[in-house]
């Protein structure tokens, strides 16, 4: 049974005296700062000189400095970096900054996990990871809500990293939603293999090769957009809300006797094998290995990909689709 903690279980006074050095400024990064500052900590932002975050930094509130300063300020020093610069980053910047008693953080495992970051002893290693995008955990804290949290500890050189990692998902809101005990190794490879084999890789392949085989088929590309892609929205909000179970009730009892009869067609042994591929790759580090290396020659797989999706009809189709409808927010440009 899994161990999860609320708010009554965490306590900002581990946090007393401390301050908070939130490294980098993007979806999570303003999140985390702008949260814990309001919940009253002592909160600095380290950036590159030229980030061009700096300044929306400085707009919010936040005092703003290097990587290096802000990690000779804090005592707890939070990295929320993308994965791929994390290793290069805190072995130049953060890592000689590091005093024993500190605590190094994460919001996910991958560099620690997959040995780019090896941090020292005497430093608290801890991850406090929210299961939701930043723009989420912030507006979700102004409501008076929180996301819930995963929280793992790595290393406990105080015999407070426990404490302070709880104390820190209270600060950013993790505690109203639930902070879930898990562990680096477990946090890493479940999210990878989440989003690369059902979240983001499945989900996506899945709904194109829908449309893909609706238009070949003979059939209008909207009408195939609307079926296989615009509508997914409506059926993961019923799960969200209510797992599988409010999914196929509030659906037709065509649809669901179709899910039933279909779904195992389309999504047989055959891709589970696949998966248990995926995972194999994520475990031994074999994923983890190609992705450095594709950030080491310049993204060159990553660019193309890029270009090639925004190449496809579906792309095409739903751009076009989309702004016939107002009422979607956050249309990409």
């Amino acid at each position: 049974m899994a161990t999860i903690y609320y708010d009554d279980d965490a306590h900002l006074a581990h946090l007393d005296g401390a301050t908070i050095a939130v490294i980098g400024y993007g979806s999570q990064g303003h999140a985390h700062a702008l949260n814990a500052k309001e919940s009253g900590m002592n909160v600095v932002v380290g950036l590159r000189p030229e980030s061009a975050s700096w300044a929306q930094a400085e707009a919010a509130g936040l005092r703003v400095m290097s990587v290096a300063e802000a990690a000779a300020a804090g005592d707890l020093v939070m990295v929320l970096l993308p994965d791929e610069v994390q290793g290069r980053v805190y072995r130049e910047e953060i890592a000689p900054h590091l005093e024993p008693g500190n605590a190094l953080m994460f919001a996910h495992g991958f560099n620690v996990v997959f040995h780019q970051v090896v941090p020292p002893d005497g430093v608290d290693v801890v991850m406090v990871a929210p299961k939701g995008p930043g723009h989420i955990v912030r507006r979700v804290y102004t409501e008076g809500g929180g996301v819930p949290c995963l929280l793992a500890v790595h290393q406990d050189a105080t015999g407070t990293a426990h404490q302070r990692g709880l104390a820190y998902a209270k600060a950013i809101g993790g505690t109203r939603g639930g902070v879930l005990a898990t562990t680096f190794q477990e946090e890493t490879e479940t999210d990878l293999f989440g989003e690369q084999a059902v979240l983001c890789g499945g989900v996506t392949e899945l709904m194109q090769a829908g449309f893909e085989t609706l238009v070949e088929a003979g059939y209008q590309p909207e009408v195939a957009y609307f079926e296989c892609v615009h509508e997914m929205k409506l059926i993961v909000d019923l799960i969200y809300e209510g797992g599988f179970e409010r999914m196929r009730y509030s659906v037709s009892n065509t649809a669901e006797y179709g899910d039933y009869v279909s779904g195992p067609r389309v999504i047989g042994p055959q891709v589970k094998a696949e998966m248990r591929g995926v995972l194999r790759d994520i475990q031994t580090g074999a994923f983890a290995r190609e992705f450095l290396l594709e950030n080491q020659v310049g993204q060159p797989r990553l660019k193309a990909q890029r270009a090639a999706t925004s190449a496809t009809q579906v792309a095409e189709v739903g751009a076009r689709l989309r702004k016939m409808m107002p009422f979607i927010s956050g249309k990409p440009k």
